[in-house]
């Protein structure tokens, strides 16, 4: 079978390899055939080994994937041949809260990713695609789509009427802000691009802020809440944007933090935090059971992923190249 991998770090070292199929499943797993991934800013940085450089190698990167079960374990039940399944990005975190371990056993480093023809996963590891989905739309939601649903639905509880302010357009942020219009929220969409602000309106963004133009965005958001400040912050870009963030939100409202595209070090002013009573949630992705709930609500509303371009596996390095220059709007997809 054909696999994208590193040999060692850097993506000039990403290459197509064939290597052995894997071998029949044992009682437990299921072998599927991979038909599509898609990227994450994780991704690119495992590659640079800039994540983790301890990641074992040869590694094959990519932590989202979707496909079809070609075979199954004597003991599996949950699966059979021809289920179009997703890959969960931490096959033992099962319920909300997981052990260090269970959140640290992850596709796409230290596991194998999903930039291959065949991949060998636990049982519990899948979950069934969105009937409407694509396995190209559908690739796109086991990391970006599931961190911004367990923000918005585990950790805390959207309703209808908030305030949501999703900063930028990529996987996460474009999931924000479709989930966040599914209950009835109102969203304000940060953006130096004033075309992707367009698209962001076109999807039922209710405010538009071009942060190039008005850097101090805290100040607008409480102007557009009638000086309340926002429920919560979708919160991309880190320590460059976190101070802008505690001003946006209101007191006792949520922060999750998602990123760090804006840098994960620097000085910051936390007594508006604390005098606010803000709460700052980290968020890495979720768990199994919200998984196939947030795939029932993509279902039952019938949403659609936003799908910026898609590559083949062969254009992998292209694929990553394209991510970091940040002009996609929504996701990546790779094709396999």
């Amino acid at each position: 079978m054909k696999q994208a991998q590193i040999q060692s770090f850097g993506l000039d070292h990403l290459k197509i390899v064939e290597v052995p199929e894997p071998a029949s499943p044992g009682a437990t797993e299921v072998l599927v055939r991979m038909r599509a991934a898609s990227l994450n800013y994780r991704d690119s940085l495992v590659v640079e080994g800039k994540y983790n450089p301890k990641f074992p190698l040869p590694l094959v990167p990519c932590s989202d994937g979707a496909g079809e079960v070609v075979a199954i374990g004597s003991e599996v039940n949950e699966w059979k041949v021809g289920d179009r399944v997703l890959l969960t990005f931490a096959p033992k975190w099962i319920a909300k809260e997981a052990t260090h371990a269970e959140m640290r056993h992850t596709i796409g480093g230290p596991l194998p990713g999903t930039l291959r023809e065949f991949a060998l996963v636990p049982e519990t590891g899948l979950v069934r695609i969105p009937s409407h989905l694509s396995y190209e739309e559908a690739a796109t939601l086991p990391c970006a789509a599931l961190t911004a649903w367990s923000g918005l639905f585990q950790f805390s509880q959207l309703k209808p009427g908030e305030f949501v302010v999703v900063q930028g357009t990529g996987g996460v942020s474009i999931f924000a802000l479709q989930f966040a219009k599914l209950v009835g929220a109102n969203v304000i969409l940060t953006s130096s691009s004033a075309e992707k602000l367009e698209r962001g309106k076109e999807l039922g963004a209710d405010d538009l802020i071009n942060y190039k133009e008005t850097p101090e965005w805290g100040k607008e958001v409480r102007r557009i809440t009638s000086k309340v400040g926002a429920d919560h912050i979708i919160e991309v870009g880190g320590a460059g944007t976190l101070e802008q963030s505690i001003a946006a939100c209101r007191p006792f409202g949520v922060i999750h933090l998602i990123g760090i595209l804006a840098g994960k070090s620097g000085e910051l002013n936390l007594l508006p935090a604390v005098m606010n009573n803000l709460k700052i949630q980290g968020l890495v992705v979720g768990g199994r059971k919200a998984f196939i709930e947030m795939n029932q609500a993509i279902e039952t509303s019938g949403l659609r992923p936003v799908v910026d371009k898609v590559f083949t596996l062969e254009e992998s390095a292209e694929a990553i190249r394209y991510l970091r220059s940040g002009s996609h709007f929504g996701k990546i997809v790779i094709r396999i």
